[in-house]
């Protein structure tokens, strides 16, 4: 890590992900044939924090491996991306892991095995304190257990810090938490688990954005293929998504989280940030599996210069 830089904490789970290629996803009984599979590093903590410090992020990682094969292919790709390792302890438990199945037209859906992660509590978080004190952002996610969120909220709001909730999955939040969230970031589905109603629409994606600031003071909601809509004090807004032929969806919306958070930590304003970010993602879902780690700042400078539009 680069301290001259501001940092950016992610605390969250890390998983060995399977990735099955299929020509549909199979109904429930049904044995379905697929074309290949392969692993990645996964994990909505590990994702984010790859994406945040490819985007130009000084990240540090919190979370918990087992002592498997699986945690040091896991170990292997943060360092590989930049991102500290100080505060990932080894456990007895696996390693958490998931398998994906990825259709042909690039949706998928996914079964997780906590694993390790289930381990993330308050005392470990009390041990990264100093490390919490120094974070300029700090990014959480729901694939952990509340209590270590809160903890590390609590922590990074008193330190005058920033927290962003990528709240995935959907789960009631806490008092606690909520009070320290300060961007709470929700895809179309999420935002209706939380009660915001169905979002098919930027439109509709905006009210859901406006009904969540009883939660959070900015709240993103993120519309897959329709784009982005955000809602914060005294400014309102929405993003369309970038075209992307033959689009490969897994992953982009934890590169949309990373990329957000590298962009905050630089002292952007929301909508900017937003705007990076949706430019980091479509670049991300356009492109072939092996590209993928490939890209960064640079990328989506030169893809916005080209095709960016206003913030409607």
């Amino acid at each position: 890590m680069n301290s001259e830089r501001p940092l950016i904490a992610v605390v969250g789970s890390l998983h060995y992900d399977i990735m099955l290629r299929t020509p549909y996803l199979p109904r429930l009984g049904e044995t379905l044939m697929g074309s290949a599979w392969g692993w990645k590093a996964g994990g909505k903590g590990g994702n984010q924090a790859t994406a945040a410090a490819r985007h130009g992020g000084n990240v540090a990682m919190i979370g918990a491996l087992g002592a498997d094969d699986f945690a040091v292919k896991l170990r292997h790709g943060l360092r590989s991306a930049g991102v500290g390792l100080g505060h990932v302890r080894t456990v007895e438990t696996g390693s958490g892991m998931s398998v994906a199945m990825v259709e042909a037209g690039g949706d998928y859906s996914a079964v997780v095995v906590t694993g390790a992660n289930a381990s993330i509590d308050a005392d470990q978080i009390a041990g990264a304190a100093e490390l919490l004190r120094e974070a300029k952002v700090l990014v959480l996610q729901n694939e952990i257990g509340e209590a270590a969120n809160s903890a590390a909220a609590r922590i990074v709001k008193a330190a005058g810090g920033r927290v962003v909730l990528n709240a995935a999955p959907a789960r009631t939040l806490g008092r606690e938490l909520a009070g320290n969230v300060d961007v709470l970031l929700v895809n179309a589905i999420e935002a209706e688990m939380l009660g915001a109603g169905p979002v098919d629409s930027l439109v509709s994606a905006s009210a859901a954005a406006r009904y969540l600031q009883t939660v959070a003071p900015s709240v993103v909601v993120t519309a897959g293929a329709q784009g982005v809509a955000f809602c914060l004090s005294g400014d309102s807004g929405s993003l369309a998504a970038h075209p992307v032929a033959q689009a490969q969806t897994h992953g982009a919306g934890d590169v949309f989280v990373g990329a957000l958070a590298a962009r905050l930590a630089a002292d952007d304003g929301l909508p900017t940030a937003l705007a990076y970010a949706n430019a980091a993602a479509a670049l991300h879902v356009g492109a072939d599996e092996a590209k993928r780690a490939l890209i960064g700042r640079a990328d989506v400078r030169a893809f916005l210069g080209k095709s960016a539009g206003p913030i409607a």
